[in-house]
């Protein structure tokens, strides 16, 4: 119980002015904002103004406070409590494409542990028009603070569901005609000789480990992304995004 209400605790913050701007753009419930006394400069203007004008409680408190209640170390003298993030079912991210009258794009992370690596990837995946994230309920990072702040708010416009099974969410995929692409050190095919303009679904592995044995199994395709370097690997964000990229420019030219 008190493990769920300290995950709970560390879902309910968002740190930084461009994070914050976005939620209070957006649709998230905000209790209320912790400002530092004395800021006045700036985009905090900003949060301010949206805060009056939705009715929202701000409390000025000493910056000592907000490094205290802060989890990135990098709020900027402004903090928002809101209810925690309200997590989506598969099945709405397939009927947000459907309504958008697009191939399914999503993104699969497979036990990304990393908050830095999870905000970096729904930042990239939102710009890239990826309709919604899976992530599993254990031994993966949720939507926390420093998820928000590293996303740069991009949490708050991108539609994530929670599952029990990775596995078993890569089969209904399938079931809806939707092709597994795993990325992989040691795929067969370039990202760029796939054709990645169907309806597809990006699995991402962990910053370790990478793919589990059986969703690298599940996959349709692994695609690898050609390196000549002396480093032999990619953090898990940066391959992602490439990847992510190279099916935004394949729809793109498609048309």
């Amino acid at each position: 119980m008190f493990r769920r209400e300290k995950e709970m605790e560390k879902e309910n913050l968002i740190e930084g002015r461009n994070a914050v701007i976005e939620a209070l753009k957006g649709d998230t419930t905000i209790e209320k904002l912790f400002v530092a006394s004395g800021t006045k400069e700036g985009s905090i203007n900003v949060v301010l103004a949206k805060a009056k004008e939705k009715g929202i409680t701000v409390k000025f408190v000493d910056r000592k406070k907000l490094d205290q209640m802060s989890q990135t170390h990098s709020h900027q003298g402004v903090i928002a409590e809101t209810t925690p993030y309200k997590y989506y079912e598969l099945d709405d991210i397939l009927e947000y494409a459907k309504e958008k009258n697009e191939a399914p794009f999503i993104v699969i992370l497979d036990e990304i542990e990393d908050p830095h690596n999870l905000g970096s990837i729904i930042r990239t995946a939102e710009v890239c028009g990826v309709h919604g994230i899976i992530i599993p309920k254990r031994r993966n990072v949720g939507v926390t603070s420093v998820v928000y702040k590293t996303s740069a708010g991009a949490a708050q416009h991108m539609k994530i569901a929670k599952v029990n099974n990775i596995n078993s969410a890569i089969d209904k995929l399938k079931e809806n005609n939707i092709w597994i692409y795993g990325a992989e050190m040691e795929g067969k095919e370039y990202c760029f000789d796939a054709d990645l303009t169907g309806p597809a679904a990006l699995v991402i592995g962990s910053e370790g480990q990478g793919m589990m044995r059986l969703t690298k199994q599940k996959c349709d395709v692994l695609v690898k992304i050609p390196m000549v370097g002396r480093i032999s690997s990619l953090n898990a964000s940066v391959a992602g995004g490439i990847i992510m990229y190279e099916i935004l420019k394949q729809r793109i030219k498609r048309g």
